[in-house]
């Protein structure tokens, strides 16, 4: 057993329990935890091959709603080759905390994103499939995250609660076994990459049912809202510790990055919990569908 095994079991347990509640949220979990003690190139190989998995299943449970979504979710599954092969050849090169930094820095923008409720329904979803597939393949490869963005404008499509989760299972799934394959081709899976999955999979056989069964007797949306918070504050702690560990910052001003971060998602979760419910075109209000 590794030195941090049981801390990868409970926030794999954690992030599998938001992914089987929201269709999407186990990377966005368990990659900004996961790097405080590990690299993107021992964590991203094994969650690669996990959500393989984890993704088939997504689309296998909703399978009935893909021929309504598949053609929607072309341009960006054909985006997603390039993006792909960048990000892998970026992980193979770049030194491991620069990655980490990186990967916190992409992700803080998208959580806060999603926190703030970002709204605006793209209407020319067909011509810019393919330029989004392409980053989100970028995003993807570099951090096994896809989650906030996709979920940022498949939440503005007008979706249905199945169509939401097949079209997220469609695309993760293409990304996961596109990545998979550029990190076996790259020579990304190592011993310590393998070592890595026996402590996510109990996580993933208790938490996806669980957060499944939770989010019928729960509110999804302010599940979904305190998931971004928790992500946004790890993140913020985990930018303000690289910024430290590179000297880029030698200072404990580097933690002014995580005071900013609180700071603007109290502002947030103020506005949330203050503001009168209201009918949005988001997945949470379409599952009651």
């Amino acid at each position: 057993m590794s030195p941090h095994t049981l801390e990868l079991v409970a926030i794999t347990l954690a992030a599998a329990v938001v992914n089987g509640a929201l269709g999407y949220g186990f990377s966005s979990i368990t990659v900004p935890l996961g790097l405080l003690f590990l690299t993107n190139r021992v964590l991203n190989p094994a969650l690669v091959l996990v959500e393989v998995a984890l993704n088939g299943y997504v689309l296998w449970v909703n399978r009935d709603a893909v021929r309504k979504i598949r053609r929607r979710m072309l341009p960006i599954v054909v985006g997603l080759v390039p993006g792909v092969a960048v990000g892998t050849l970026i992980v193979a090169r770049v030194h491991p905390d620069w990655l980490k930094l990186g990967t916190f820095a992409l992700l803080l923008p998208l959580i806060l994103l999603q926190a703030a409720g970002y709204r605006r329904p793209i209407r020319s979803e067909r011509s810019i499939g393919v330029p989004f597939g392409t980053g989100v393949g970028l995003l993807y490869s570099l951090t096994t995250i896809s989650g906030p963005p996709l979920a940022l404008m498949l939440n503005n499509q007008g979706l249905a609660k199945r169509e939401f989760r097949a079209a997220l299972g469609f695309v993760r799934l293409a990304e996961a076994t596109f990545t998979a394959i550029a990190y076996a081709y790259a020579g990304l899976y190592t011993s310590a990459s393998f070592g890595v999955i026996p402590a996510i999979l109990p996580g993933l056989l208790i938490g996806v049912p669980f957060g499944a069964w939770l989010i019928r007797r729960i509110d999804a949306e302010t599940f979904r809202r305190i998931c971004m918070s928790f992500d946004a504050w790890v993140v913020g702690f985990g930018i303000s510790t690289l910024l430290r560990t590179l000297h880029v910052v030698a200072t404990a001003a580097a933690y002014g990055v995580l005071a900013a971060v609180v700071a603007v998602d109290l502002v947030l979760l103020y506005r949330f919990f203050s503001a009168p419910r209201r009918a949005s075109l988001t997945f949470s209000e379409f599952s009651t569908r």
